[in-house]
C-alpha cells in the first residue's frame, strides 16, 4: 500500500486483514503487572531458537501491526465497524503497541534476539568440524535450543524491517554480537546480513554475503542445488544491492536511501516505481544521481537529508562511514568471497 497507495485494496481487503491480525496478536500476548504488553511463547525467523518469550523481531512486527490497524480502523470507520471494530478495541490496541516489551541486556549492551537469550551458554564452535554443518542433520534440537547460536538472521532481520526500533550505534554493536553466532544453515540469511552489514559500514563483508546470495546455487554453496533452486536467496540479492549497497528504505511517507558502495563495486544502477512515479538510481563511489523518469515531483531522503526531486536529475555526494572493528563468523562459517576466478 505505501508504495502502490491502492486505496480499494486498502479498504476493501487490507482493513480486514489488519484488524484480524492484530485481534490475533492482542488475544496471544497479555500485560504483565508492570503494564508490559508480552508475546510469550513463540518461534522467531531463527530455527534454532523455540518456544521462547518476547521475540525482538515478533513484537516490533507485531507492533507495528497493531498501530497500522488502529489506524486504518480510523481512516475507514464505517467498514472497521462492519468488522466489529470499535473505539476501545483500537485504543487496547495502542496500548499494547505502546507498551510492547523489547528485551535489552544492558550487561552486554545489544539486545537479545529473545528474553534471555544472552545468558544461554555459547554453542562450542571451536570444536565444530566444518563437516558437521549444518547443525540441524547432526546434532539434536534440543541442544541447539538451549544455546547461543542462530541458524539465520533473526534480530539483524529485526534491524532491516524495523530499523526505526534501534539506534545506529545499536545496530552496529548488535550485527557484530549476532556475526559470531550466525552459522547460516539457511540460504535465507545471507542477503540480510549484507543489508546491515552495508548500514553499519562493513561494505566488503556486505559484498560477500551478496556474493554468497547470488551465487548460492551457481556454486552450490549449500551442496543442495540438486534438490531445487534457492528462488528466496536468488530475490534476496536484489535486496542485498537496492536496500543494502543503495540502502533503499521506506519512510516519513516517502524513500529514503543512504548508498554507498564497496571497492570490488565502481557503479551500481537500478530503476522502481514508486506511488506512480518511476525512479532512476546510478550510484558510484563517490556520489549518487536521482533521476525522476516519470511522475509528479516527490521528496526524497538522501543519508537523511530532506531533498525534493523533480524534472532535473538530483545529483548527490556519498559521505564516508567509519566501521568499527571487522566481525568474525563462527570457525568455517565465513561468506564465500567475492573474488572469483
Amino acid at each position: 500500500m505505501d508504495a502502490t497507495q491502492d486505496t480499494d485494496f486498502e479498504r476493501d481487503a487490507g482493513l480486514e486483514i489488519l484488524v484480524e491480525t492484530a485481534r490475533l496478536w492482542r488475544a496471544l500476548g497479555h500485560h504483565d503487572v508492570d503494564g508490559r504488553f508480552r508475546i510469550d511463547g513463540v518461534t522467531g525467523p531463527d530455527e534454532y531458537s523455540a518456544i521462547v518469550d518476547n521475540n525482538i523481531y515478533t513484537n516490533l512486527m507485531a507492533q507495528q501491526n497493531l498501530v497500522a490497524a488502529a489506524d486504518l480502523s480510523g481512516k475507514y470507520m464505517e467498514e472497521a465497524g462492519a468488522l466489529g471494530v470499535t473505539t476501545e478495541e483500537a485504543a487496547a490496541w495502542r496500548d499494547a503497541a505502546g507498551s510492547m516489551v523489547i528485551p535489552y541486556d544492558e550487561r552486554l549492551g545489544v539486545h537479545p534476539q529473545a528474553e534471555r537469550f544472552t545468558d544461554h551458554a555459547r554453542w562450542d564452535f571451536e570444536h565444530t568440524p566444518a563437516d558437521k554443518y549444518p547443525l540441524l542433520l547432526h546434532y539434536p534440537y534440543f541442544d541447539l535450543y538451549r544455546k547461543q547460536v542462530v541458524k539465520q538472521a533473526d534480530l539483524v532481520l529485526a534491524m532491516h524491517l524495523r530499523g526505526d526500533g534501534f539506534t545506529a550505534e545499536q545496530k552496529s554493536r548488535n550485527f557484530s554480537y549476532y556475526e559470531a553466532l550466525t552459522v547460516r544453515d539457511s540460504s535465507l540469511s545471507a542477503c540480510t546480513q549484507s543489508v546491515i552489514a552495508a548500514e553499519v559500514g562493513h561494505l566488503e563483508l556486505a559484498h560477500d554475503y551478496l556474493a554468497e546470495a547470488a551465487l548460492m546455487d551457481l556454486h552450490d554453496v549449500q551442496h543442495n542445488t540438486r534438490d531445487g533452486l534457492h528462488m528466496a536467496s536468488l530475490a534476496g540479492a536484489w535486496t542485498a544491492l537496492v536496500a543494502g549497497f543503495g540502502g533503499m528504505r521506506m519512510r516519513d511517507d516517502t524513500l529514503a536511501f543512504a548508498p554507498r558502495l564497496p571497492s570490488g563495486i565502481s557503479r551500481l544502477n537500478f530503476r522502481l516505481r514508486y506511488r506512480g512515479r518511476r525512479l532512476g538510481v546510478a550510484i558510484t563511489q563517490r556520489e549518487v544521481r536521482y533521476e525522476l523518469l516519470e511522475g509528479e515531483p516527490m521528496p526524497l531522503i538522501h543519508h537523511g537529508e530532506q531533498h525534493t526531486l523533480e524534472d532535473k536529475p538530483l545529483a548527490c555526494d556519498v559521505p564516508p562511514i567509519q566501521a568499527g572493528p571487522v566481525p568474525h563468523q563462527p570457525l568455517h562459517r565465513a561468506p564465500i568471497t567475492h573474488v572469483t576466478t
